[in-house]
């Protein structure tokens, strides 16, 4: 479970080479870029083509600013959270990301180690090399299987079975990659990843609403829809009986110019009314963004690239490390706010704020190297 200590040391005691590097989460950012070569690092903080997505993500973070009221008892604050009935040390997913082994050789099973330390979901891509009935071994946590769809309908069938006979909790579908996007650090460093290689993307780009019928006609296995970003497709899928919509634009990694995904949570929040769960990524990777989009209405709220940064870091280790962290950053702006638990955050907590920095993959970390950290 998420630590409950008010006390830094007791959270984070100095007992391992990580925990003394590692007090922060700029150093465990900085720790992570020295274990992965260049072609690695610009794939996890690059986006698409002139990377507007990316930094209007952490913009319309920054943006927002809290309204904190006083004089309550804040001895003690509650972290947990939920998920489709799941109960959470903390209201975070581990997010889908291609290829986790390019961050730590045991990529997968490192990351569900940690997430059953948590009580926290892991979202395990389906772009990988690890099966995942291996993943499904890790004792704890909370699994989903993540899909690119990549064969028919009967090498569907074949993928959801194996999910189902493996207990993953729940089955996931990326739907904002009809197409692969221009990923541009990729393209002048020539680095070719190797599951663009796979064949069957045109199964990807022919994925509709009728397929995700099917499903929920088909399969009883709660069902997630990765990459909405508008209201308009958040009533279909409740429509279609989908029991959670996750708001994302991919990390800022396939349509460029688009909104921030915390610019859009409102109107999908509004959309589902409370009738399915809302889940969020993109820019997310401070304890007062938690608190942010818990406030705004969202469920959990999902991290990738500091996901990367703690497998990199140092395994199971660093991603637990980076969730603790995310923990106590999180106790504190609650306390500071004046609230007991996630529960009782509402959009009074939050005002328009001014942008105090040009907004980038990193400048939620000031104390990070300037420009040429991100090469």
């Amino acid at each position: 479970m998420a630590p409950s200590s008010n006390n830094a040391e007791e959270v984070l005691p100095n007992d391992s080479e990580l925990r003394r590097k590692a007090k922060t989460l700029h150093e465990i950012v900085k720790l992570a870029r020295t274990n992965v070569d260049r072609n690695v690092w610009d794939y996890l903080q690059g986006g698409t083509e002139s990377e507007t997505t990316v930094r209007r993500n952490r913009a319309a973070l920054d943006r927002i600013a809290f309204r904190p009221r006083v004089l309550n008892d804040m001895r003690e604050i509650d972290l947990s959270g939920s998920f489709l009935g799941h109960k959470l040390g903390l209201p975070v997913l581990l997010a889908p990301v291609g290829s986790l082994e390019s961050f730590h050789p045991d990529g997968p099973r490192e990351a569900m180690r940690a997430a059953a330390e948590v009580d926290i979901p892991l979202f395990l891509s389906s772009v990988g090399t690890v099966p995942l009935e291996d993943v499904a071994a890790v004792k704890g946590g909370v699994k989903v299987f993540c899909l690119y769809k990549r064969g028919d309908d009967a090498w569907l069938d074949g993928v959801v079975g194996r999910a189902v006979d493996s207990g993953y909790d729940a089955f996931a579908i990326t739907v904002d990659s009809a197409w692969y996007s221009r990923r541009e650090r990729d393209i002048a460093n020539r680095f070719v990843k190797p599951w663009r290689q796979v064949p069957g993307m045109e199964f990807q780009k022919a994925l509709n609403w009728k397929d995700i019928a099917r499903f929920k006609k088909t399969y009883d296995i709660k069902l997630i829809l990765k990459g909405i970003a508008t209201a308009e497709d958040a009533k279909i899928a409740l429509d279609h009986g989908v029991d959670c919509v996750y708001v994302s634009n991919h990390g800022g990694r396939q349509l460029d110019h688009g909104l921030g995904s915390t610019d859009v949570l409102p109107e999908v929040v509004d959309a589902i009314g409370g009738k399915a769960q809302v889940a969020v990524d993109g820019g997310y990777s401070r304890g007062t963004d938690i608190v942010k989009a818990r406030a705004m209405g969202a469920d959990i709220v999902g991290m990738g690239r500091l996901l990367c940064c703690g497998l990199a870091a140092g395994g199971a280790e660093g991603v637990q490390l980076m969730l603790e962290l995310l923990a106590e950053e999180c106790r504190i702006a609650l306390g500071l706010l004046g609230v007991n638990s996630f529960d009782e955050l509402t959009p009074r907590h939050l005002a328009k704020g001014e942008l105090v920095m040009e907004p980038h993959i990193w400048s939620q970390y000031p104390l990070l190297p300037g420009d040429g950290f991100t090469y």
